[in-house]
């Protein structure tokens, strides 16, 4: 199967993925942040960075997205989905002015094109966390890189989840409150997405004893 997570930025997708990993022997596709040039100067100028960082993250997504297709024999829990590329990221960037029109079309008809190309994931988990457990989450990791990132932005970026999360019609789809969890240090929080992700899918015999 193809399990992904979403979610914005600090809401906990790598590490909750990692733990499902572990939990039931699934592998994990991780975002494509390690690497990735365009990320670092991204933050210090959205405007002359935008169109580059996405489409970086629009064919890093595709690639994996093609690979997991392949994968017969395993179940993948992808760290974040090519959907978010394009209805949060991309859609915000625009909204915002970092992406002019002429691009921002251009990008979408590559997004529409790879649409045709790519099946959805059995089952999108959606965490979900307001500005503050964001803000929080991103200074404990401590990413030189995004000790820029503007509060305004986050919440701008919620509004979209809130949206996409409300509209998503590719798949099935729940959504997961972590403002007030911590799946890491509380086993019981961690069973409750667990529960869920059991009664939303058939895991059958991937299930550990």
């Amino acid at each position: 199967m193809h399990i992904a997570i979403t979610g914005n930025i600090g809401a906990g997708k790598t590490t909750l993925a990692e733990k499902l990993a572990d939990h039931y022997g699934w592998e994990v596709y991780y975002e494509a942040v390690d690497g990735n040039p365009y990320l670092a100067p991204f933050y210090t100028d959205m405007t002359k960075w935008a169109f580059h960082l996405q489409v970086f993250f629009l064919n890093s997504r595709f690639e994996q997205v093609l690979k997991i297709k392949n994968q017969f024999d395993k179940t993948i829990i992808q760290d974040r989905t090519i959907y978010e590329d394009a209805y949060i990221f991309a859609q915000n960037l625009y909204d915002s002015g970092h992406l002019n029109p002429t691009d921002f079309a251009t990008y979408k008809s590559l997004f529409s094109t790879i649409m045709e190309a790519i099946t959805p994931p059995d089952l999108m988990i959606y965490l979900k966390a307001d500005v503050p457990k964001l803000v929080s989450q991103i200074k404990k990791r401590g990413r030189e890189y995004e000790k820029s990132i503007d509060p305004d932005y986050l919440a701008s970026l919620n509004n979209l989840y809130h949206s996409f999360s409300g509209e998503y019609r590719h798949g099935k789809l729940i959504e997961i409150d972590v403002n007030n969890m911590d799946f890491v240090g509380n086993n019981e929080d961690f069973l409750h997405i667990t529960r869920q992700i059991e009664r939303n899918v058939n895991l059958g015999k991937q299930l550990k004893i």
